[in-house]
């Protein structure tokens, strides 16, 4: 029988054993993470940088393969080409006559020619160059006949007081420089060449102009935003010149859904990414607020602020990192995608933002947050901390996305991601 070592023996080789298994596991945990960061590496630089993974849309496409769904988007895409073509350019009918020398049967020679039909058709798109021009406004002026009064007709509107420049002049800079990405130099020469004397300070100038003119309704749709109970937001970094240097700054994006389905989007730029920006425009509302991890945001969402709400789009794609070096991480993804199903579902039965749409997420959507909640509880001893594979069985983030965040941003990025 084996002798019983007494309670306050001591073995040195088994402390040992156990710091080396500690050590062993460590070392296992910074492999996974060195190999997790070598993926992404190699996807940043050889790959492209967005998801190899069909998109979201793509797998959901992918579920319609049913002869009567394929019947069904082919009508889709009929109407959706039918209306842009009633969207089309302006048409005007231009007549061609038969020439006289060419007015003769050419059977018979007879020249008792009628008209057949409405005439052959054909389409020919052709550009009509825009125009500038030059307008002389005169105000009429009346006097009385007893050579004490004189009436003088109100001048024209302008949108600065004695400016040479209308609305619909200023509104054709504004629209080339943003939503053209029209230079304001090029611009500068463009308009010259249409006959008009115009320098780039000009334009600039008049640019500042409709920016200070249009300052009330750009910060009524600010508050319209804000008075929402979802808003999206986001911050772009941008290049600013400087003297003989750029800067770094910030274009905030605010955005929400009237109940008629149309988009808000409203801007504030800052010189920094500090959360004052989202404090002025957000600040002091409730509701839900669809943003990323960035802090930033925390000063309208703590502590009795808006309900900060995560992005499925964001917690997909941390999974899809994970995949290198855990490739369970693609049932959590397939879970996410029966979430944005349920979504699909709600679409295409119209009935977005309704009780039907809530009722829809509670009968199916629920189940599969559950799922992924009992999932995420299962992996998280199975990957160390400080990972790319941690994200899989992550309660910090993983739980919090599938819990109360998880329903209300299904399909956050409705323009872009």
């Amino acid at each position: 029988m084996p002798r019983e070592l007494p309670q306050d023996h001591f073995c040195p080789w088994r402390e040992e054993a156990e710091e080396f298994k500690a050590e062993v596991s460590r070392i296992g945990g910074e492999v996974d993470a060195l190999k997790g960061q070598l993926a992404a590496l190699q996807r940043h630089v050889f790959g492209r940088r967005a998801e190899k993974l069909p998109t979201v849309a793509a797998e959901l496409r992918g579920d319609a393969d049913s002869t009567a769904a394929r019947a069904e988007a082919a009508k889709q895409k009929r109407r959706e080409r039918a209306s842009r073509k009633a969207e089309e350019a302006p048409a005007r009918e231009i007549r061609h006559a038969v020439p006289t020398e060419e007015r003769h049967c050419p059977a018979c020679g007879g020249e008792d020619m009628k008209p057949l039909g409405k005439g052959r058709a054909s389409v020919l798109y052709e550009y009509v160059p825009a125009r500038f021009e030059k307008q002389v406004h005169v105000q009429e002026v009346l006097a009385c006949a007893c050579g004490r009064g004189v009436v003088t007709a109100p001048p024209p509107a302008r949108v600065v007081d004695r400016g040479e420049y209308g609305p619909g002049f200023i509104a054709h800079v504004v629209t080339s420089k943003c939503a053209d990405a029209m230079p304001l130099h090029r611009l500068a020469q463009r308009v010259e060449r249409s006959g008009v004397p115009m320098s780039r300070s000009t334009l600039t100038d008049l640019f500042h102009q409709a920016a200070s003119v249009l300052l009330p309704l750009s910060q009524h749709l600010l508050q319209c935003i804000a008075a929402a109970d979802v808003v999206w937001a986001d911050e772009t970094p941008l290049r600013v010149l400087d003297v003989k240097k750029t800067r770094l700054g910030y274009l905030w994006t605010f955005l929400t859904q009237n109940e008629a389905g149309e988009w808000l989007i409203g801007y504030r730029f800052s010189m920094g990414r500090a959360s004052r920006t989202p404090k002025e425009v957000l600040g002091g509302t409730s509701g839900a607020l669809v943003v990323d991890a960035y802090t930033g945001y925390n000063a309208v969402t703590l502590p009795q602020g808006r309900v900060r709400v995560g992005c499925w789009a964001h917690c997909r794609r941390r999974f899809f990192d994970a995949l290198a070096t855990a490739p369970e991480a693609r049932h959590a993804m397939d879970l996410i995608l029966e979430l944005y199903r349920v979504e699909a579902q709600a679409r295409g039965a119209d009935v977005v933002r309704t009780a039907a749409h809530r009722a829809l997420r509670q009968l199916h959507s629920a189940p599969v947050l559950a799922r992924l909640h009992v999932w995420l509880e299962e992996q998280t001893p199975r990957h160390p901390p400080n990972t790319t594979a941690s994200g899989v069985g992550r309660r910090g983030s993983g739980r919090r996305r599938a819990g109360r965040e998880g329903p209300h941003c299904i399909g956050r990025h409705p323009p872009h991601s």
